[in-house]
C-alpha cells in the first residue's frame, strides 16, 4: 500500500500537467469576434437615417472587422492544411533520439525518489509513441523514394 501511495505522489506532476492541458483545451478559447459585429449591425439598424455620417463610419468599421475575420479564417485554414499535410521527417528522428537519451539519463537518477517510477514509465511511453511517429515518417519517405524511381527492366539472363 505504501508503494502505491508513493507512486501516486510521484504521478502528481504528470497528472497536474495533464489536467492543465485539458483545462487549456476546453476553457481557454479565443475572443468572440462575431458578437461585436452583430452588436454593431444592430446599432446600425437603430441609427436614424438622417445621421448619414455616423452610419457611414459605423459601416466602414463593420466592413473592416468583417475583412479581418475573413483573413483570420483563411489564415487558420492554411495553417490547418499545413498541419494535416505533415508526414514526419528528420525532426521526428531527432525527437526520438532525445526522448531515448532523456529516458537513459532518467535511469541514472536516484531510484528511491517518489516520482522516479512514474516519470520513467511516462518516458518509456513517450519514447514508444515518438518511435511510432518516426517509423511511420521513415516508411512513408522510403515508399515515396521507391515509387519515384524509374522502373528498371531486368533481363532474365
Amino acid at each position: 500500500m505504501d508503494d502505491l501511495m508513493q507512486m501516486l505522489i510521484g504521478a502528481a506532476p504528470v497528472l497536474g500537467g495533464l489536467v492543465l492541458g485539458v483545462v487549456a483545451a476546453y476553457f481557454l478559447k479565443g475572443p468572440d469576434l462575431r458578437g461585436p459585429v452583430k452588436d454593431d449591425l444592430d446599432l446600425l439598424d437603430r441609427l436614424p437615417a438622417e445621421e448619414t455620417q455616423r452610419r457611414a463610419e459605423l459601416q466602414r468599421s463593420i466592413d473592416l472587422r468583417v475583412d479581418d475575420l475573413i483573413e483570420g479564417v483563411d489564415r487558420d485554414h492554411a495553417m490547418l492544411e499545413g498541419a494535416n499535410s505533415y508526414r514526419g521527417g528528420w525532426r521526428d528522428i531527432v525527437l526520438l533520439i532525445f526522448a531515448v537519451l532523456f529516458t537513459y539519463i532518467w535511469w541514472s537518477v536516484d531510484h528511491s525518489r517518489s516520482d522516479w517510477l512514474t516519470m520513467f514509465l511516462v518516458l518509456i511511453v513517450l519514447s514508444v509513441l515518438v518511435f511510432v511517429y518516426a517509423a511511420r515518417g521513415t516508411l512513408t519517405a522510403v515508399r515515396t523514394y521507391l515509387n519515384s524511381r524509374p522502373n528498371v527492366q531486368r533481363s532474365a539472363g
